[in-house]
């Protein structure tokens, strides 16, 4: 089995999720190669072969260029997979590829499940899994679904080139409207979940967060109920965060919700569920009522 790993490049960098990408591929058991609009100075630390195409060229991003340098690569390799990350350069170009391919795609993969793909349904409340009944496969993976543990070699690099002009002109990237809090930047993040009961409890898990010296996130549904505001929102919809600490308040664990987090370096969950899928990640389970456990915590922290 093959798969052929793609890269991103933005703003004279190379994206980290191309470690995801390797971490799903050594989990396939697949041979990989990838490809790459980028610079010689920026590659993925990682055993294969790069078709390296040069952004001088064809730009940090053109939709029809980009994509007919991944056929290009496609032709090289004859992969099974083609694996992009699900972000803004992966969900519009995988599409593409697919199309000229006829191939099937399969979109936000979370897992694998004895060789078949898991991707979240019901509202992220539920897995399935899928397989391609036959063919090539181009498949995107959930950010923070895949966790690479280390760079490896250093790839045989090879030139890729495809004939043609730029159909768009790329103007830049416009950042994201400012946040109330940049939670991606706290080492400490305290978040509060749908298990919390109603808003006027918010005040005991933010009390929490400020004994603890961080800052208090929150689930998709308390921000969807209008409990916090969405710049507190931990998740793939909201920030994705790693911090040192990070202790989740009556939150069950969507899918979602644990792409967001999973990256923090020691997760307490607080949950009256035993079973709840946050204790799938979490280093520490404490079985209570957050809404009793939470101010004892606290006063503990601040006497």
């Amino acid at each position: 089995m093959k798969a052929l790993l793609v890269g991103e490049y933005r703003e004279g960098k190379l994206q980290d999720n191309i470690y995801e990408l390797v971490a799903f591929a050594g989990k396939l058991g697949a041979d990989v190669s990838m490809a790459l609009v980028g610079d010689a100075a920026n590659v993925p630390r990682c055993n294969g072969t790069l078709h390296l195409a040069d952004v001088a060229k064809y730009g940090e991003y053109n939709p029809g260029l980009h994509r007919d340098l991944i056929l290009e690569a496609v032709k090289k390799e004859d992969p099974d997979y083609i694996v992009f990350a699900h972000s803004s350069y992966g969900w519009d170009l995988a599409p593409r590829v697919a199309a000229k391919l006829k191939a099937a795609q399969i979109s936000e993969v979370i897992g694998l499940n004895d060789g078949s793909l898991e991707v979240g349904c019901c509202n992220a409340k539920m897995r399935r899994t899928v397989k391609p009944a036959a063919g090539k496969a181009v498949v995107t993976l959930q950010a923070g679904a895949f966790s690479f543990q280390g760079e490896q070699g250093t790839p045989a690099v090879v030139a890729l080139e495809v004939a043609g002009a730029p159909d768009v002109e790329f103007l830049g990237y416009e950042p994201a409207e400012a946040k109330d809090v940049d939670l991606t930047k706290a080492e400490i993040i305290v978040s509060a979940g749908r298990g919390v009961g109603k808003k006027d409890n918010i005040p005991v898990i933010a009390a929490l967060a400020k004994a603890f010296g961080g800052e208090l996130g929150a689930s998709r549904p308390v921000v969807d109920a209008g409990w916090v505001e969405h710049s507190h929102q931990v998740g793939t919809t909201g920030q994705t965060v790693s911090p040192k600490l990070y202790v989740a308040c009556g939150i069950s664990g969507a899918i979602q919700h644990l792409a967001g987090m999973k990256k923090s370096d020691f997760i307490v969950a607080i949950n009256k569920d035993k079973d709840a899928p946050i204790g799938e990640v979490a280093d520490v389970l404490v079985v209570a009522d957050v809404l009793q456990f939470a101010p004892a915590l606290t006063a503990k922290l601040q006497g």
